[in-house]
């Protein structure tokens, strides 16, 4: 896994901009991000007492980190209802495999060095 497999669903100039350029942040935010993700995932069920509050949190995390197609899955669900979950399920594994992509094209640049 590497850059080339990054997909899209995450935009990372924007993150970067975000963060100053500053890679330390990145990583830590990213890191972070997936961490939650864990958590998240299952409480996005429509069973779940929570959903919609998963919903809501992981709309404003995708949006601060350049998922855009995932902060749009979440506000989407949040308008719908739960039968738009998969979308969410769907789009948060966009967004988690493109930031294993970058962090590992990240590792393998730091080996390089």
């Amino acid at each position: 896994m590497a850059r080339r497999d990054i997909t899209g669903a995450v935009d990372f100039p924007y993150l970067e901009q975000f963060a100053a350029g500053d890679s330390e942040v990145v990583d830590e935010v990213l890191e972070l991000f997936q961490e939650q993700a864990a958590m998240w995932s299952p409480m996005l069920d429509g069973a779940s007492e929570g959903w919609r509050d998963a919903v809501h949190t992981v709309k404003g995390a995708a949006r601060g980190v350049g998922a855009h197609a995932l902060g749009e899955a979440c506000e989407r669900a949040e308008r719908e209802g739960p039968q738009a979950l998969p979308g969410v399920h769907a789009a948060l594994d966009a967004a988690l495999f493109d930031i294993a992509a970058y962090r590992h094209e990240k590792a393998l640049r730091s080996l390089r060095s």
